[in-house]
């Protein structure tokens, strides 16, 4: 017996000498998770989205979008081919995502109430998407694939201009006129929108109610405290 016991005091010993601690005191590596290529891609956009809103076009490097992202320079050159591919790809993203959160909106029947949606849709990016607004808003040093902000607004003006033309035509109005109606529309709440941006203030909900009373009413018929028609309140 006392055999055995050495026996199994040697054998324990043994393990321990080769490995110097128990398979759970081992240290542990961190472990380097390796992205695959797509979510390398979508890193780099969100870094340049950030750095482009905050530094501009012209203010953001390669090197410090590189940087940021824990990577080389060749790597951003290989998803996107410089630092002018990475900025179409974030603008061109952007821009689609307002299109279709202003022209999604447009769901009411009565044109006051669209207007509201219309109004609410664009104040409602500029909030949820403060960085990817500042970049629209800046003029475009290279030529999108989508155009240009104002490229943007002329093609949400043209979703308005349907409405206002069938208004139009209701009230014996000249429809041919709808157009320049529309693009003054949109032109009005995109530039307060700008404003709106840094401002922040009024809030929301009462910016979207005087967009509106100065659109429906006009200025000789202004509401004192203008209110929203629509189920959306804030």
């Amino acid at each position: 017996m006392m055999e055995a016991v050495a026996t199994d005091s040697s054998s324990g010993s043994g393990t321990s000498g080769i490995s110097g601690t128990s398979g759970s005191e081992r240290p542990r590596r961190a472990r380097r998770t390796r992205m695959s290529g797509a979510e390398r891609r979508q890193q780099l956009l969100e870094i340049g989205r950030t750095l482009f809103a905050a530094k501009g076009f012209e203010g953001t490097s390669v090197e410090e979008i590189a940087a940021k992202a824990g990577v080389s320079k060749p790597v951003v050159y290989e998803h996107f081919g410089g630092k002018e591919g990475l900025y179409a790809v974030v603008v061109d993203r952007e821009m689609r995502r307002l299109l279709d959160m202003v022209t999604g909106s447009l769901t009411a029947g009565h044109p006051r109430e669209l207007l509201e949606q219309a109004a609410f849709a664009l104040l409602d990016y500029i909030e949820e998407y403060t960085d990817g607004f500042r970049i629209l808003v800046r003029d475009s040093p290279i030529p999108q694939s989508t155009g240009t902000f104002a490229s943007l607004i002329s093609d949400i003006a043209t979703q308005v201009e349907d409405i206002l033309g069938r208004e139009f035509k209701n009230r014996g109005f000249e429809q041919k006129l709808a157009p320049l109606y529309a693009q003054a529309l949109v032109g009005m709440v995109a530039l307060t929108g700008q404003w709106w941006l840094d401002v922040r203030r009024p809030k929301k909900a009462e910016v979207a109610a005087h967009l509106v009373n100065l659109a429906w009413n006009g200025l000789d018929g202004l509401e004192q405290k203008p209110r929203l028609v629509g189920h959306r309140k804030n």
